[in-house]
């Protein structure tokens, strides 16, 4: 009976998507007590497992780090990507689990550009977020240095950044700018309301998106993941042949 209410209705859902096609899930917070995501070892491992149900074969875990707020190192996410491993390796789960970071771009990310102090994916990528309230004064220049460093820069969750919803030409000019762009699964959800939702939908139909993730915090997060699997617009993302999660 509800499916034909959803013929009816025109609500119709798609069957889950396998995340075994995208094999790598590319930026979450699973280290635990780091930062705002895990926030014990036995949580990290059940997000961990459920991840691993749903087909994901190899994570990148991505703590925040901020110059104001979450000041982590490269040694204090080593550390704790260690621990996780060893716990994985006894709880005998077999998937794979690298660590980068998610680098806020503010006030200490000058800094860190001149250091070349960076934990990055796969080929020399680099994942950084912008605050929620407008974007750093010297972003355009930050870019600039960061591609003549060599960093291939992933913009996470841009479908988030409400103040660019008026100015699309924002998008268009970092793509232009060879800026990737990756997607929070759960956007797709309505997690994070209409607006970004229906900002998600207008990146993936005009084929802006390269990267998505599930930016994995606790399991509410990860309930947000399961009701994205059958949104028509993951499936629409996969069938378009421009993710990469799977190179990484």
């Amino acid at each position: 009976m509800n499916f034909f209410k959803n013929i009816f209705t025109g609500s119709k859902k798609e069957l889950p998507f396998d995340f075994s096609l995208l094999r790598v899930d590319m930026h979450s917070h699973l280290i635990p007590g780091i930062d705002d995501g895990s926030k014990s070892m036995e949580e990290s491992i059940d997000l961990i497992k459920q991840l691993h149900e749903m087909g994901f074969k190899k994570l990148y875990t991505t703590p925040h780090i901020m110059h104001d707020y979450y000041k982590n190192t490269s040694s204090i996410i080593l550390t704790g990507l260690d621990s996780v491993r060893k716990r994985l390796k006894e709880e005998n789960i077999d998937v794979e689990i690298n660590a980068a970071a998610e680098y806020m771009v503010d006030d200490g990310f000058k800094e860190r550009i001149d250091k070349k102090e960076f934990l990055t994916i796969g080929d020399n990528f680099l994942l950084i977020e912008l605050s929620s309230f407008s974007p750093h004064p010297e972003f355009s220049s930050f870019l600039f240095d960061l591609q003549v460093n060599g960093y291939k820069v992933i913009l996470a969750h841009p479908e988030r950044y409400s103040y660019w919803f008026t100015d699309f030409d924002k998008y268009v000019e970092l793509k232009d700018r060879q800026i990737y762009f990756q997607l929070n699964t759960i956007s797709l959800s309505g997690y994070y309301g209409a607006p970004v939702k229906k900002m998600a939908e207008k990146l993936i139909d005009s084929g802006m998106i390269d990267f998505v993730g599930s930016d994995m915090h606790n399991q509410t997060y990860m309930d947000g993941l399961q009701k994205a699997r059958t949104e028509k617009y993951l499936h629409q993302l996969y069938a378009s042949g421009k993710i990469q999660n799977d190179q990484l």
